[in-house]
């Protein structure tokens, strides 16, 4: 008994120490340190120009008024005007009527080109709203070194970003090693369907494969991750996919006087119920798990420990994740049911009760596959499903490329220390049709953000703080004066 005991404290002892040394282990790695550089930019005229960008309601509808396409030819009018002496060394075409495709030659016609883009549509204010607005959404406030105004952070504050860069680097005399696109698109909010998709397909009939495509998608995030204290930008490598599936129970419906046990309804909710119950199963591998090897080098000594041991942990781990909406999203295919339909009339029993369910496709998932999965977890032959739409999760773009690690330099260079971590973009962008003619796509935006800005966009009060464009510019600078492959930084962290 003895012997027994001492061999069970042994062993405890070795596993403490494995978890132990695996902990300490499991730090960042090092990487060269960063002053951030200061670079000489006009703060009122990069506010101002934001500004002005919002002023113009061009806002996409699925069915757009004359007033929406009126905004859309002022707001090209603007762009026009404003940037003109940048616009003289580019070429400028407009795709779908509303897109701006701008080329500027690189230096090096050999040199594989690369793609920055935004977008300059805007969803509409929630009608009843509007006086719920601290500032007017379309009026451009500038107030307390703050602009504020529907699509100040998606997406017209990059799209001024981008272009004032450009502005500063054309004033210089600097023009690129590589060719450089940008696309700015006028229908993302609907799809992209006609821009973006646009540009992809003259890109594609041009013979153009870019290098990289850089795209909206996540931010330098502060305070949003628990137990991270630096900030952490996130660029994100690949994007999930979007199905719409329709869960329709069948029954023989009726008069409501007289109602069966089971009703379609019931065998609706019924179906529902399961579903909740069985989620798409996730995990921490692929993109997710390269996200969180990153972030969690950052976390305090508890947190560590649980990442690093997840042979010991990992079920702990992915339960913690699975109960915050962020986490859960980057661990697997996500299940939103969104719409309900049933009778015709209060009293009539109907023939079918359909949902309507939003599914977002992991990466490591396919439609095919999630629809087995919900036909399963239902189980139940009277309750059909169907595929109303769907479009796969993007390709994985690495991070050991000259695109990754030149925007992890150019972030480093704003921002100092700072962590740099690969994620996955949990809603859609433009960058499903841009990754069609691009060995690499990435979606990230070089502005700071904490809890309080997330609900802002497509939400009440949206705004960007002038040190917001300010770090966006700088940004892109740097990026665009770092695209020879020697001007590389350490990948990661």
């Amino acid at each position: 008994m003895k012997n027994i005991l001492l061999a069970g404290l042994a062993l405890i002892l070795v596993l403490v120490t494995v978890v132990l040394v695996r902990t300490l282990m499991f730090t960042p790695p090092a990487h060269e340190a960063r002053t951030p550089v200061a670079l000489e930019i006009d703060r009122e005229r990069v506010a101002q120009r934001l500004a002005e960008a919002i002023r113009f309601r061009t806002i996409s509808r699925q069915a757009p008024d004359a007033g929406d396409i009126a905004a859309f030819e002022a707001f090209k009018a603007w762009f026009g005007d404003t940037y003109a002496d940048a616009l003289a060394v580019m070429r400028k075409e407009e795709v779908a009527g509303h897109t701006l495709l701008l080329t500027w030659p690189g230096t090096d016609a050999a040199a594989q080109p690369v793609l920055l883009t935004a977008h300059y549509d805007v969803v509409p204010v929630i009608p009843g709203t509007e006086e719920d607005w601290q500032h007017p959404p379309f009026a451009g406030d500038i107030v307390d070194g703050v602009v504020w105004g529907r699509g100040a952070l998606d997406d017209k504050g990059a799209l001024v970003a981008i272009m004032e860069a450009v502005s500063l680097l054309v004033e210089q005399g600097f023009t690129p090693r590589q060719t450089v696109y940008f696309s700015f698109g006028h229908d993302e909010e609907i799809g992209g369907e006609k821009g973006a998709a646009g540009v992809a397909a003259l890109l594609a009939e041009r013979g153009i494969q870019l290098d990289w495509s850089l795209d909206e998608g996540s931010f330098i995030l502060d305070g949003l991750i628990p137990g991270v204290t630096k900030p952490v930008a996130m660029i994100n490598v690949a994007e999930k996919g979007y199905v719409t599936l329709d869960i329709i129970a069948h029954a023989e419906g009726g008069h409501s006087s007289l109602p069966p046990q089971d009703t379609a309804v019931t065998r609706l909710a019924r179906a529902l119920v399961q579903l909740s119950r069985s989620p798409v199963p996730g995990g921490l591998d692929g993109v997710t798990g390269e996200a969180y090897e990153s972030i969690a080098r950052h976390m305090p000594f508890t947190q560590r420990m649980a990442f690093a041991n997840q042979w010991l942990f990992g079920g702990l781990v992915e339960s913690m994740l699975t109960r915050l909406p962020a986490g859960n999203a980057m661990l697997r295919t996500t299940t939103a049911p969104t719409m309900l339909s049933a009778s015709i009339k209060e009293n009539v029993l109907p023939i079918t009760a359909t949902a309507t369910v939003n599914f977002r496709l992991h990466p490591r998932d396919t439609v095919e596959g999630l629809v087995e999965h919900v036909t399963r977890a239902i189980n139940d032959e009277r309750v059909e499903v169907v595929a109303r739409r769907g479009t796969p999760a993007s390709p994985v773009a690495r991070t050991d490329t000259q695109g990754f690690n030149a925007m992890a330099t150019a972030t480093r260079q704003m921002l100092g220390d700072v962590v740099i971590t690969p994620g996955l973009t949990v809603a859609g962008t433009d960058s499903k049709h841009y990754g069609k003619v691009a060995d690499n796509a990435y979606r990230f935006h070089p502005f700071i953000v904490g809890p309080a800005d997330i609900s802002t966009v497509h939400g009440t009060n949206e705004k960007l703080s002038v040190d917001n464009l300010m770090l966006g510019t700088g940004f892109y600078m740097h990026l665009l004066t770092s695209l020879a492959p020697e001007a590389v930084d350490t990948q990661g962290d």
